[in-house]
């Protein structure tokens, strides 16, 4: 049986976009280099109501030290031309308390994710963003579904993931939240990515 710690997807990882003519990465978060970005895009009006971690300096570095220990997710942040503009929380289903809701497949993966740079808000960076990642999951090839649980309240990422190719199946209690379970089949991200490729998005 092939073990997730060897499939998993690696980073860093490069997509040079033909059709925005921009270079869109993702890194590994560096505790020492992120924590000071990362807990001040988690006070911006925009990621407040849907994280709630605007918290203390201390507290969020013991939150994130935390998250970074966590071997079932693999936290990231995303980049546009270098610039760091995005985070994202990569993670396997199965250990993660959304495998409670659904019949997951051993290698199903799950994504949440924020624009923290509020210059790259409204400008349509969060789609060749969010496609970069899922074509990047889709290479593990025994995962034939990657899934996201957004915030009920939170109507444009919603949209922005049924864009990407994902559906709706059904709403979610949480802990922290009320979501909305969304699947993305391999099939239908491939036919979104074939027509962001094709520019017909």
């Amino acid at each position: 049986m092939v073990s997730k710690l060897t499939a998993k997807p690696s980073y860093p990882f490069m997509n040079n976009d033909p059709i925005t003519n921009r270079k869109f990465s993702f890194r590994h978060v560096s505790y020492n280099d992120d924590v000071a970005l990362l807990h001040s895009w988690m006070h911006e009006e925009h990621v407040i109501p849907f994280w709630k971690l605007n918290i203390s300096l201390e507290a969020y570095k013991l939150h994130l030290q935390n998250f970074l220990n966590d071997q079932h997710q693999t936290l990231l942040i995303g980049e546009v031309d270098g610039v760091p503009v995005s985070y994202w929380e990569s993670y396997w289903v199965e250990g993660d308390i959304i495998e409670r809701f659904y019949e997951f497949e051993p290698f199903d993966q799950g994504i949440h994710l924020l624009i923290g740079n509020k210059d790259y808000l409204g400008k349509g960076f969060i789609y060749p963003l969010l496609l970069t990642i899922l074509f990047h999951k889709f290479q593990v090839y025994q995962t034939n579904k990657v899934i996201a649980e957004p915030d009920i309240r939170n109507e444009k990422m919603i949209h922005v993931f049924k864009k990407c190719g994902f559906t709706s199946i059904k709403e979610v209690v949480l802990p922290d939240k009320t979501g909305l379970l969304m699947f993305c089949e391999r099939e239908n991200f491939e036919r979104r990515w074939a027509d962001w490729l094709q520019n017909k998005f």
